[in-house]
C-alpha cells in the first residue's frame, strides 16, 4: 500500500487485472444506480404533497438511508485493492456512519411493519393513531437512537482511530463479545422477531377477512374488513421486508459466527455486498409495485417538476 513504509505497510492482495476491473465496474454501477434511484424516491415523496402519507414518510426515511449506503459504497470500492489511503480518522468516521445508517434501516423496517399492522388490524383507528406528524417524530427518534447506540458501541474506534489496525493502510473496527452480542440483539434479533410477529398477525387477519367475505358472515363490512388499498400496500411492503431480510440475514449470521474483528480491506465478503445491494433493490421494487413512483419518475425526468404548482400534481 505504501512502498516507502515496507516494514509497516499492508500488502496488496494479488488479483488478476481483468477480475479487478470487472469488480470496479460492477460495484461502481451498483453505487451509481443506488444513489440515482433512491434520489428519485426522495424527490418524489418530498416534492409531491399527495404522497405525504405516513407510510410514504417511512419509505422516505428508508430511501435516505439507502441513498447514503450507495454514496458510501464509493469508499468500499476504494479498498477493493486492499488499501485504505484516507487515514485512520476517516476510516473510523466511515465505519461509524455506515453502522448508523444500517441500524436506522432496520428500525425503519420495524416502523413500516407497525404502520401496516395498525392499518390492517385496526383500520378504523389508523387515521387517528398514525398521522404524518407522529411518524416524523418516530423517524427522528429512530435516527437519533441509531446514532447514539452505534457511537457508544464504537466509541473506542472514535477515541483512538486505527487502534486495531495491524498495519498501515488497513481499515478495521473491533467490538468485544458483549458489545457484539448487544448489537446483534438490538439491531437484528429483536427487530426481526417483531417484524415476523407483526406480519404473521397481518396476514392472519387478511386470511380471516377473505374467509368472512366468501362465506358472507361479515357483520359490518366496513368495520371488520380493511380497505383493498391497505391490503395491497401491506403485500407490497411485505415484499420489501422479505427482500430486506434475505439480504440482511446472511450478514448478521456471518457476524455472529465470525471473530470480533471485522476486516474491510483484505477481502470484501459476499455478505457485506449483499447487505448493501438491498439499498439498490428497494427503489426497483417500488418501480415495479407502485404506480405513483413510475408516474413521478416520468414527471421528474421530463422536467415537468420545474413547472409552478407541480407539487400538487395528482400522483395516485
Amino acid at each position: 500500500c505504501f512502498p516507502q513504509l515496507i516494514n509497516t505497510s499492508c500488502k496488496k492482495p494479488t488479483r488478476p487485472h481483468v477480475e479487478r476491473m470487472l469488480i470496479y465496474i460492477l460495484m461502481s454501477s451498483i453505487s451509481l444506480l443506488t444513489v440515482a434511484l433512491n434520489l428519485l424516491v426522495i424527490i418524489s415523496i418530498s416534492h409531491f404533497k399527495q404522497l405525504h402519507t405516513p407510510t410514504n414518510l417511512l419509505l422516505l426515511s428508508l430511501a435516505v438511508s439507502d441513498f447514503f449506503v450507495g454514496l458510501f459504497m464509493i469508499f468500499q470500492i476504494m479498498i477493493i485493492d486492499g488499501c485504505w489511503l484516507l487515514g485512520d480518522l476517516m476510516c473510523s468516521l466511515w465505519l461509524v456512519l455506515l453502522s448508523i445508517i444500517s441500524s436506522s434501516s432496520v428500525v425503519t423496517m420495524v416502523l413500516i411493519s407497525v404502520d401496516r399492522y395498525v392499518a390492517i388490524c385496526y383500520p378504523l383507528h389508523y387515521l387517528t393513531k398514525i398521522q404524518p406528524k407522529s411518524v416524523k417524530v418516530c423517524v427522528c427518534l429512530c435516527w437519533m437512537f441509531a446514532a447514539l447506540f452505534n457511537s457508544l458501541l464504537l466509541k473506542n474506534n472514535l477515541q483512538q482511530p486505527g487502534r486495531y489496525n495491524s498495519c498501515i493502510g488497513e481499515c478495521v473496527f473491533e467490538m468485544n463479545y458483549i458489545a457484539n452480542l448487544i448489537d446483534l440483539i438490538v439491531t437484528f434479533i429483536f427487530p426481526i422477531i417483531v417484524i415476523i410477529i407483526l406480519y404473521i398477525r397481518i396476514f392472519g387477519v387478511a386470511v380471516y377477512q377473505a374467509r368472512a367475505m366468501r362465506s358472507h358472515i361479515a357483520v359490518v363490512k366496513n368495520k371488520i374488513t380493511a380497505k383493498k388499498s391497505e391490503m395491497k400496500a401491506a403485500r407490497n411492503l411485505g415484499v420489501v421486508v422479505v427482500v430486506f431480510l434475505i439480504c440482511v440475514c446472511p450478514y448478521y449470521c456471518f457476524a455472529l459466527t465470525s471473530q470480533n474483528k471485522l476486516y474491510t480491506t483484505s477481502s470484501v465478503t459476499f455478505v457485506i455486498w449483499l447487505f448493501q445491494f438491498n439499498s439498490c433493490l428497494n427503489p426497483l421494487i417500488y418501480a415495479i409495485l407502485y404506480p405513483w413512483f413510475r408516474k413521478s419518475i416520468k414527471v421528474i425526468v421530463t422536467l415537468e417538476i420545474l413547472k409552478p404548482g407541480s407539487c400538487r400534481t395528482n400522483m395516485l
